[in-house]
């Protein structure tokens, strides 16, 4: 093995000191490996293995995801966060029984054609389930590849992206025909993951030492460029508790914002606006309870939720929560708080509290109405 042939030393180092315990790996079963790449988006291993083997467990095959309800895929993804990932599971697991006969493609070209699969991702799949000769580029390749190469600029932009695809495939053509893809692409994963890591790479004990140019120069801590960093904001809202007869009112978020696709509680911008959707209702709004305050961190704002509870007397049927205008956040086509969402027709209703189990929730609300009603109910309660 050469200088000239990273792929083949990545390969061999992969073989002798990579990671072998996985539970997604010694597979070649495309839907498990395709339903690992899709939760290690953006999330670390260790914290998707237990979500992976209960969502095997509850569907085992990808007939099986295709035939549940939206709600239940969305219920099993809750606390892993990234929603969309979850619609596009589902809708993907959908186009493989409706368009392709059950079966996954098998070409990296014909994955990518498929819901919420992206080109590294296809890439992935086609190598670890049929050895396709293809390269990927998530956030562990391109970090080795911008330190090995001395690549100077932000790994996310659409140049250097293109640039580092480049030496993606270069590494590929330069190796063996024999090259074992498998070792190949989990061990880019491995190195990203385990030795050239974004803070305090282990220079000395990585495959590639000997020519990476960043440890020649000591740029190992400054490449890849980092992203210019924006000040996180900070939201505020205020978060209904609706009980009526052992039942929560609930609203389903839109597919688009945080949390999309799960049911979650009636949300305002201010007090006001909470009091005006509460002024129909047979309680008055002075019985509003106020709750201890929740703060979530998003990727890009904290959002402080303040709940306030309210039970109504029976019968709940027939009662329905007055939010007959849009929050102010909501005036322009970006809202400036993302968590408030105004009702929307068909997307409210009377939720069992012993059946809040069975539906999609946020983790932190989750864990928020835990704490009210344990006896009443088994909530999920992801991190």
């Amino acid at each position: 093995m050469s200088a000239a042939d990273p792929a083949s030393r990545i390969a061999a180092w992969q073989l002798q000191a990579g990671r072998h315990g996985l539970p997604w790996q010694r597979t070649r079963d495309p839907y498990r490996i395709w339903l690992s790449e899709i939760m290690l988006q953006q999330t670390q291993a260790a914290t998707v293995i237990p979500y992976y083997q209960r969502f095997l467990e509850r569907f085992p095959t990808v007939a099986a995801l295709a035939d549940a309800p939206a709600d239940a895929v969305l219920q099993a993804w809750a606390g892993l966060g990234y929603y969309a990932r979850a619609r596009n599971l589902h809708r993907c697991a959908q186009a493989i029984r409706d368009r392709h006969a059950g079966q996954f493609p098998r070409s990296a070209a014909e994955l990518e054609s498929l819901p919420g699969i992206g080109r590294s991702t296809a890439a992935a799949i086609a190598a670890f389930a049929y050895g396709e000769r293809a390269p990927i580029l998530d956030g562990n390749v391109r970090r080795v590849l911008a330190r090995y190469l001395a690549l100077e600029g932000d790994p996310g932009t659409t140049a250097m992206m293109r640039a580092l695809w480049t030496h993606a495939q270069a590494w590929l053509d330069r190796a063996p025909a024999d090259l074992d893809m498998q070792a190949y692409t989990q061990g880019q994963m491995d190195l990203g993951a385990t030795i050239c890591t974004r803070s305090r790479p282990d220079c000395p004990r990585c495959p590639l030492s000997a020519d990476c140019a960043a440890r020649r120069l000591g740029l190992q801590d400054a490449l890849p460029s980092p992203r210019a960093r924006r000040a996180q904001a900070r939201h505020h809202c205020w978060m209904l508790i609706l009980e009526c007869e052992g039942h929560l009112w609930l609203q389903r978020r839109p597919d688009a914002g945080i949390w999309g696709g799960l049911w979650a509680l009636p949300t305002f911008d201010d007090r006001p606006a909470l009091d005006a959707a509460c002024a129909r209702l047979p309680t008055a709004a002075e019985s509003l309870q106020a709750l201890a305050g929740v703060e979530h961190v998003f990727t890009h704002f904290r959002l402080l939720m303040q709940p306030a509870r309210l039970q109504l007397p029976g019968p709940c049927a027939g009662i329905r929560l007055a939010q007959d205008s849009e929050p102010a956040s909501l005036a322009t086509q970006r809202p400036r708080n993302p968590a408030v969402i105004p009702a929307q027709a068909g997307e409210s209703a009377w939720i069992p509290i012993a059946r809040l189990r069975e539906i999609g929730l946020p983790a932190p609300l989750s864990r928020l109405l835990l704490g009210l009603y344990p006896p009443a109910c088994d909530l999920f309660s992801g991190a």
